[in-house]
């Protein structure tokens, strides 16, 4: 088999090359000439050079490919270029299907999140879950629904595609929850804020399998949440406490994190700067709550996760 990767330089992306890999499957990876490819490493890629809404570029890099795999994305909380974002997700997402469908794929996977619900209200739900929210509670949520929109058009007019629909994403190079884990485990993480946050959990390299198995499995316009479980964030910190003796975090409390937030956003907004905490960041911390159950795919892709705690565990 031969697969394109897109974004295959990123945090899902590389651990998705290596699985395919680990099968014999040859990959094609598209990635920008700016990206960084460390990741890759020195594993052997086919790498076609292009931005995510370049059809040429696309066409090149699905030349001859079985499967595309669609993990490209700009995933950020906070202060965010909005156009450019709505440029990669939406409109990215977009060139990919017009391609895939043009040159006749045979099945395309795309990396979706569960931030497409909206706000559950911390009602556990799964694939047959209609949204309720009303707004978007940020720029990735708003732009990842739109590209699943297309998406969902896309395969109800016959494109072989299949989403899956992960968590939050952990891994040893996570570049999200990583580096805060590195500044607790050093003993260097004193405070935190939202101890009683509830995340769903799945490790990256679970996430690829998932994505394979949706590839050979998955029901054409099936939609496939994808998390090994939950956690609040104060169990998270309690989990790896109990493993490397560090003390766990105090809890700040709300109203100073709100407060932090509404002063830190305009002057990250005039800097052009990412602060720590921000408004949208608050919100994600105590006024959102997704919560969701991958039951349907572990029964019908036979998906084996490892735990969320011992995805945790590894980590360190």
């Amino acid at each position: 088999m031969k697969a394109l990767v897109t974004g295959a330089n990123g945090f899902t992306g590389s651990h998705l090359v290596k699985a395919l890999q680990k099968q014999s499957t040859t990959v094609v990876g598209l990635v920008r000439k700016s990206s960084n490819l460390a990741r890759l490493g020195d594993r052997n890629v086919q790498l076609i050079y292009g931005d995510i809404t370049d059809r040429d570029a696309l066409k090149t890099a699905m030349n001859g490919v079985d499967t595309v795999f669609h993990t490209a994305a700009y995933v950020e909380l906070g202060i965010v270029d909005e156009p450019e974002m709505k440029r990669v997700n939406v409109e990215g997402t977009r060139a990919v299907l017009e391609v895939a469908q043009a040159v006749g794929v045979s099945k395309l996977v795309y990396c979706s999140t569960i931030g497409i619900f909206g706000d559950t209200k911390g009602q556990l739900i799964n694939e047959t879950f209609t949204r309720t929210q009303k707004n978007f509670s940020s720029a990735y949520d708003r732009t990842k629904y739109q590209a699943q929109q297309l998406v969902d058009k896309f395969a109800q007019d016959g494109l072989p595609v299949v989403s899956v629909l992960p968590s939050g994403i952990f891994g040893t190079d996570d570049p999200h929850f990583g580096p805060v884990l590195q500044q607790f485990v050093k003993g260097r993480l004193k405070v935190w804020a939202g101890g009683d946050r509830i995340t769903g959990i799945v490790h990256v390299d679970d996430l690829a399998t998932a994505m394979i198995l949706a590839a050979e499995k998955g029901t054409i316009g099936g939609h496939y949440i994808i998390s090994a479980g939950e956690l609040k964030s104060r169990e998270m910190f309690e989990i790896i406490s109990k493993e490397t003796g560090v003390s766990v975090p105090r809890e700040v409390p709300k109203p100073l994190v709100r407060l932090a937030g509404n002063l830190l956003t305009p002057i990250g907004k005039l800097l052009k700067w990412q602060p720590p905490i921000s408004r949208e960041r608050v919100h994600y911390i105590y006024d959102r709550c997704v919560r969701v159950d991958a039951t349907k795919a572990r029964n019908e892709l036979n998906w084996h996760p490892r735990s969320a705690s011992e995805t945790l565990l590894e980590l360190i």
